[in-house]
Parts: structure tokens; sequence; C-alpha cells
């Protein structure tokens, strides 16, 4: 195996099986592998150790704040789905008229080429113009009591005041508004009968009999 093709692993601390696991695990190794098998029919045999080499530069450019490569990388997408949809809608319009499931099928094509463009273009968009973030402090300005009602609808009601409830008044959890008024004097319900007074009456003579 040449020095291309050889990932230089430091075990500082780490047993080799350690450090090879570290390094077969990290993010920048394994693209960089996945990368290097599409690149090397186009560019020829970089090796994987380059590649690697290069990722982790690229890599370390963005954690500080260079976004330069990220841009240069989308605007580049952009113009290769663009290429790819104008190449599908052709073959689609050579098809038409011909063979309809050939032609709809290259239009499919043509449409998601054209979809994954636009949304590259988007996210391009909003890394060089990114969105502002607003913190807004709610703040309570009306007046008056207020109370919220949720209903089982889960609709929500409020900024209308509603008179306290009998144990909201007495502040007690489990017992009424204790009785304010002043205690009535004692009442029989049956109050004794009490003795009437003699009545005058006319004295009627009894007639004889004849």
């Amino acid at each position: 195996m040449g020095a291309a093709n050889t990932i230089e692993v430091r075990n500082e601390g780490q047993t080799q099986e350690m450090a090879f696991a570290q390094v077969g695990l990290s993010p920048a190794t394994t693209n960089s592998a996945t990368a290097h098998a599409f690149i090397s029919p186009l560019v020829g045999e970089a090796g994987v150790a380059n590649t690697v080499a290069v990722m982790r530069t690229k890599v370390a450019a963005v954690a500080a704040g260079d976004l330069s490569g990220v841009e240069e990388m989308l605007v580049s997408q952009a113009h290769a789905l663009d290429a790819i949809f104008t190449e599908m809608a052709r073959r689609a319009a050579l098809n038409l008229g011909h063979n309809i499931n050939v032609t709809q099928t290259y239009m499919q094509l043509a449409m998601k080429a054209q979809s994954q463009c636009r949304t590259t273009l988007q996210t391009l968009a909003e890394i060089k113009n990114p969105r502002p973030v607003a913190f807004v402090r709610q703040a309570n300005i009306s007046h008056g009591p207020q109370q919220v009602n949720n209903g089982t609808d889960g609709t929500a009601r409020a900024g209308k005041a509603v008179e306290p409830s009998t144990n909201e008044q007495s502040q007690e959890s489990h017992e009424l508004l204790p009785h304010t008024r002043a205690p009535r004097a004692p009442r029989r319900t049956n109050p004794p009968v009490e003795t009437v007074g003699k009545i005058d009456r006319t004295t009627y003579r009894k007639r004889k009999s004849r």
C-alpha cells in the first residue's frame, strides 16, 4: 500500500485499537473515502490519505467561520442540477409523441433536479443573508383582573373579568365563605298559647214556657 493510501494515526495515550476506531468513526475519514471513490474516475488516483487531508482542511475552515468553500460548493451544485434538468427535459421532449411512459420518466427526473436546484439556491441565500432572530418580551398592559378559561375544545378566552367563586373569596380550598350576618334572636317555632281574657257576654233570660 502506497503512502497516498496510508492514513496517519496518532495514538498518544491510546491503544492502537482505540486510535483505529477513532479514525474509522471520524466523519472526515468516512466521507473522504466515499468522495475518493467517486472522484477517482474523474481526476485519477488522488489517494485516500490526500483526500482525508484536504477534507480536514475544509472542515477546519468552516469551523473557523470561513464559509467560502461552502458557498462555492452550493453554487457549483446548483449549476450541475440545472444541467441535469436541462438534459432530462430535452430527452423528454425527444420522446414526446412516441413513448409517453419514457417521456413521463424523464420529466419526473427533470422536475426533481429543478426542485433540488431551487433548494440548493435557497440554502445558499440563507447562508449569505441569515434571518435575524428577534427576542420579544411579552408585556401585559391590560388593566383589571383577567382569567384564562381553557375549555375542553382547546380554546382559551382571555381578558374577561370573572367574578370569583365562593371558595375563592374565602381563600379556602374546600370551605365555603363564612356567614357574616349578625345572628338573629332565637325564634320559637310553636309559641305557647296564652290564656284568653274573660269575655263579657250579654245575659239572656230564658223565657218561661207557658
